[in-house]
């Protein structure tokens, strides 16, 4: 159930969170995230025409999974650039939300594609004062896939050995609810318990599940499928814990400076990412085709049918960044162990999105009482 006003009231004090090692996890040389090694002009469609307030360039972080398709898409079909006119794009990609949190703090980004748990979690710490969600942008694409020979039941999984992406991730948090829910013990710092949770990046998660040395994992797409392809079996859809199957998996951030200095950048980024939103789910097979570019101008390989297909299908594109499910997630994280009264107040700024949205003619989007005042 969402959290009441009284919880999001309470005294916002960081728990255990501020003590969690965000992991600086590197994909690259550099030292946030690994910038986006364009390979032709289609990935990295050239800057053109004024900047932005005389704006040089925006950095935008986003991770390399299906669950970031419109940071996929709208980057690999020029949408977002073509928004942003001669203001380039400078993109970095991320394994995880916390390690895009620190970039975000450091200034290494401007805008990004997140989860909702990192995103409460850098609102909480800086006492409200680094990001604001601006937008949604993905709904559903996690699973729990596990190795039939080992697990056959959700009452199996006491002694096995479980990943997720990082340490205070969106998957983490959903997975230590999820065994808590079920009576299953772990200690969230080691990982250590009835259940042991084994914090791994996504790139790694396949190998490791094919060796033997994991169980199962809980992870976004296309890791989910990657591992189905490679003998899993999904145990758990996680649409199957929301209410009518819907819960937030990615949103858009922004810096809290950055959006006062550059309104007009943002509002151009929400213009591509709408633009681009409306594109993927009329043209869901030109755009699995864009994203699946991406991922191979990003990582040096594009994901075969058997992988992309089923992640593809197991994602809803959307604006709405289902601000409800945030309240959810935030009562997960507490009960982790992860945050203390949570700081949700302010957390969202829709106006910008909003603005957009009316010129295009949809309705707007409620912050659930979420919103800045």
């Amino acid at each position: 159930m969402p959290a009441t006003r009284t919880v999001l009231r309470r005294r916002r004090t960081l728990a255990a969170v501020a003590a969690l090692p965000l992991l600086a996890v590197v994909l690259g040389a550099c030292g946030y995230g690994s910038e986006s090694d364009a390979k032709d002009d289609k990935v990295a469609p050239a800057a053109e025409g004024e900047k932005i307030g005389g704006l040089g360039e925006v950095k935008i972080g986003y991770f390399a999974n299906i669950t970031h398709a419109t940071a996929l898409v709208g980057l690999q079909e020029g949408l977002i650039q073509k928004e942003l006119g001669g203001t380039k794009i400078k993109p970095q990609v991320f394994n995880a939300g916390p390690s895009e949190i620190e970039a975000l703090n450091a200034g290494a980004i401007d805008i990004g594609w997140i989860g909702p748990s990192p995103s409460i979690n850098g609102f909480t710490k800086s006492k409200g004062q680094n990001l604001r969600i601006i937008s949604g942008s993905a709904s559903g694409g996690v699973s729990l896939v596990v190795n039939p020979k080992k697990i056959k039941s959700l009452d199996d999984l006491k002694g096995k050995r479980i990943a997720t992406p990082q340490l205070g991730n969106t998957q983490d948090v959903a997975l230590l609810n999820y065994l808590s829910d079920k009576g299953l013990k772990v200690d969230t710092n080691t990982g250590k318990g009835d259940v042991t949770v084994i914090r791994q990046d996504n790139k790694q998660i396949p190998a490791s599940f094919e060796s033997g040395s994991l169980d199962g994992a809980w992870v976004p797409e296309p890791t989910a499928s990657k591992l189905v392809a490679g003998g899993g079996s999904v145990l758990l859809d996680e649409k199957k814990l929301w209410k009518d199957g819907k819960f937030v998996i990615t949103n858009v951030i922004v810096s809290q400076k950055f959006l006062k200095e550059h309104p007009d950048v943002v509002e151009a980024v929400l213009r591509g990412s709408v633009k681009t939103n409306a594109w993927i789910n009329a043209n869901p097979d030109e755009a699995k085709a864009a994203a699946n570019a991406k991922l191979k101008a990003d990582s040096g390989a594009a994901l075969p049918p058997e992988v992309i297909d089923p992640a593809w299908k197991n994602v809803d594109i959307t604006d709405d960044p289902l601000a409800s499910t945030l309240s959810v997630s935030s009562e997960h994280a507490v009960k982790a162990g992860l945050l203390e009264d949570p700081l949700l107040d302010g957390i969202y700024d829709l106006a910008p999105l909003n603005k957009v949205l009316k010129a295009e003619g949809k309705p707007a989007i409620d912050d659930a009482g979420l919103g800045v005042k």
